[in-house]
């Protein structure tokens, strides 16, 4: 079980040092909009998700109604629909509680983690444990300071720190990488998001694309069948 945790860890920790820039930028955005550093802990720490956070924070600034926030939350929200379905293919054998316990703390980058790691081996508890808790005090921790250092930290995308999260996740995707079948997964997934971005209000354009690269699996997956 150590062991297990111990690999998931290992897979994970160089995303710690991704997380903590930006996790401190939210803390100081949430201040900057009246955010008290233990309002910006709790939300951290209840919500975990950056970019529900971040947009949750810009509608407050608007003056957006209540009711229209917690729908473009969970608009946002809705890609963990995809890969909770995605991940509970390899995680069927795990304690029913156990497995509900897990799934909180899922990230978009524990999820890519865990599918790769899913290619090769079966996933155990520990590892699952692993390879993705780690990233949630860390981000609670770092919220926390940058609610308390406040404006010192200064305009974070000036230096490109809101690409940070798409740059991980770019990087561990790069581990599924099997060849032009990949590529023409990937190509589609984009082009539906960046039509569903421009055409599409709201965050729909973020389920556009991943169901626009599961319908490209499964046709090139078909073909691939019948070759």
């Amino acid at each position: 079980m150590r062991k297990d945790f111990l690999r998931g860890f290992g897979e994970v920790w160089p995303m710690l040092l991704a997380y903590a820039p930006i996790a401190a930028l939210w803390g100081a955005v949430a201040a900057a909009q009246g955010f008290s550093p233990l309002e910006a802990v709790l939300m951290s720490a209840i919500v975990y998700s950056g970019t529900a956070q971040f947009v949750s924070v810009d509608l407050l600034k608007e003056s957006t109604p209540l009711s229209l926030i917690v729908f473009a939350v969970a608009t946002v929200g809705l890609r963990h629909v995809l890969m909770s379905a995605s991940i509970s293919r390899h995680i069927q054998h795990f304690p029913k509680a156990k497995a509900s316990i897990l799934m909180f703390w899922l990230t978009d980058e524990a999820w890519a983690i865990l599918e790769r790691r899913a290619l090769h081996e079966r996933l155990t508890p520990a590892y699952f444990f692993g390879a993705s808790f780690p990233l949630w005090p860390n981000w609670v921790l770092f919220s926390g300071i940058g609610a308390v250092v406040g404006n010192q930290l200064g305009d974070g995308a000036a230096i490109g720190l809101d690409f940070a999260f798409a740059a991980m996740f770019i990087a561990v995707l790069a581990g599924f990488w099997k060849g032009p079948r990949t590529g023409a997964i990937l190509a589609m997934s984009a082009l539906a998001a960046c039509l569903a971005k421009l055409y599409v209000p709201g965050a729909w354009y973020i389920l556009i694309g991943g169901v626009a690269g599961m319908i490209a699996a499964v046709l090139l997956h078909s073909e691939q069948e019948t070759e």
